[in-house]
């Protein structure tokens, strides 16, 4: 008898560590360090034990769906993106679910032109599909209540990064934006904008500009001076980086005349005053500058010839020409040197 027990004792006490090992020793099923798992808006539990299965995130789908059962989750199924690190436990995965312990994303906005461009940049990174997300910045109700239009809606992206959820929507992601524009537009700036008789999307406008034309952060107060100054005077902003985004071409080195023939309301070249809206996400530095522009006569500005990143700047036409011949002939030097044809443009 006393040996019944002993072995009864010890098959219970193997009994209770093969639990303990099934429950909770590693149940993934894939070898990379995390794998996401992105369980959609509407989700059914039959859904998830797919996709579980597909995406070989448990080695066993039957003790998955054991204890799943047990903890309640196919009553609880809450959609978003969770990070499953490699040897997690059948426990540990089925509570991050039921939880709904989503990981959070990071949208990194840089540089956008387009509100095409937002969109597409949503869509791979949230669940949001991005033909629904321009359908949501587009819609007349949406703009209205944010006070905008098509072409100054870009003006509410400030580059930086901003965090979700994954099956986060249209409306919250502008939240965002909105949030972080009317902290960014303080009183402070809000003044400076009006000592320049412009409003903040009209600065924003400027700024865009500013900041397709350079990269050097040392120059762009300067050149924001030279636009403001042809502001001043009623002259054509003739700036090149509207005429790549009239044309929606981007990868133009140089603008010719068959450029500049282009009807759009974005091609500073044809049109008086700032474009309809900006061209670009400009950077909070690129607006700043704009805000506190350099103090010039310049009215014209060339890439030095160093292409160092530089300008030189221009009172005059006749000196912003001067200007320009040097440049132009250095730059065909250049080109010679790379092996590559000289455009004509015609």
């Amino acid at each position: 008898m006393k040996k019944i027990l002993i072995l009864l004792l010890a098959l219970a006490i193997i009994g209770l560590i093969t639990a303990f090992w099934l429950f909770s020793g590693s149940a993934t099923g894939f070898s990379k360090k995390t794998l996401y798992l992105e369980i959609p808006t509407g989700s059914t539990y039959e859904d998830v034990l797919v996709r579980l299965k597909k995406d070989t995130v448990v080695r066993s789908t039957a003790l998955f769906n054991f204890v799943a059962k047990r903890l309640d989750y196919p009553e609880k199924i809450k959609a978003g993106r969770y990070a499953i690190q490699q040897g997690s436990s059948i426990l540990t995965i089925v509570r991050k679910l039921r939880n709904g312990q989503q990981e959070p994303v990071n949208l990194v906005i840089n540089k956008l032109r387009t509100r095409e461009d937002l969109a597409s940049l949503v869509g791979r990174k949230l669940e949001i599909d991005s033909a629904v997300f321009i359908g949501y910045l587009l819609n007349p109700d949406s703009l209205k209540h944010w006070g905008l239009d098509s072409n100054t809606l870009i003006s509410t992206i400030l580059p930086d990064t901003y965090t979700y959820f994954w099956n986060t929507t249209p409306a919250r992601v502008m939240d965002k934006f909105l949030a972080a524009r009317k902290t960014f537009w303080n009183e402070t700036r809000l003044q400076q904008a009006a000592s320049l008789g412009l409003t903040p999307e009209q600065v924003v406008t400027l700024a865009s500009i500013v900041e397709e034309e350079t990269n050097n952060n040392q120059e762009k107060d300067t050149i924001a001076s030279v636009y403001l100054n042809r502001l001043k005077i009623n002259m054509r902003l003739g700036a090149d980086p509207t005429v790549k985004f009239a044309l929606k071409d981007f990868s133009l080195r140089r603008i010719y005349n068959k450029h500049l023939a282009v009807e759009s309301p974005f091609n500073t070249y044809r049109v008086a005053g700032l474009p309809p809206g900006p061209i670009c996400t400009p950077q909070q530095v690129t607006i700043d500058a704009v805000l506190n522009p350099a103090t010039t006569k310049y009215l014209y500005f060339v890439a030095s010839p160093k292409f160092d990143g530089t300008h030189i700047f221009a009172e005059n036409y006749q000196q912003h020409l001067a200007n320009a011949r040097i440049y132009q002939k250095a730059l065909d030097i250049y080109l010679k040197k790379k092996n590559q044809p000289e455009d004509t443009g015609s």
